[in-house]
């Protein structure tokens, strides 16, 4: 992933995994098989904690989130398609986890966020298309700052993400 702290715009960024976690994120409650749902969480949390504290984001800030991922929940849809496939029956959770929106509009409604949510799988480098949005929902005015989160699942390797929080001209 490219850009820096000091790139203009960022408020705080973070990763997952970083040094000292866990090879698993935590759990997230109505989630389950895949690591996607948890690490978005997570990384997500810990960007929003470097940037506004135990506090959260202050009521009049309209915080928006794209979540980009060019594999999206492939733990899950490996799962369906694999069940499926075996004449098994799908558990009723992954009609709603296996859609990225769902993990994003988890993490609004647990910060209190009031901006609009995407998801979106990059044509070209993720971050870039990422920032691309991010600077669409601002400049239209449908957002003060975005969360960019992006996920990428292997099937051979740990979940990883990137969280950066974007904008915050005139922050209190």
């Amino acid at each position: 992933m490219s850009g820096s702290r000091t790139e203009p715009g960022v408020v705080a960024r973070a990763r997952w995994p970083e040094a000292g976690d866990d090879e698993q994120a935590p759990g997230v409650p109505g989630f389950v098989c895949s690591q996607f749902a948890p690490v978005a969480v997570a990384v997500a949390e810990r960007c929003l904690r470097r940037g506004y504290g135990s506090a959260g984001v202050p009521a009049g800030v309209r915080t928006g989130i794209v979540l980009v991922s060019a594999s999206g929940d492939l733990v899950s849809a490996e799962h369906v398609r694999a069940t499926v496939e075996a004449g098994g029956r799908v558990g009723p959770l992954f009609f709603f986890q296996s859609v990225p929106n769902s993990v994003v509009g988890h993490i609004a409604a647990r910060w209190g966020l009031r901006g609009p949510v995407v998801c979106l799988s990059p044509t070209g480098d993720p971050y870039t298309d990422g920032t691309a949005e991010a600077d669409l929902l601002r400049d239209d005015g449908d957002a003060d700052e975005v969360l960019l989160i992006l996920i990428e699942q292997a099937p051979d390797a740990p979940t990883e993400a990137v969280a950066v929080l974007l904008g915050g001209e005139g922050r209190p």
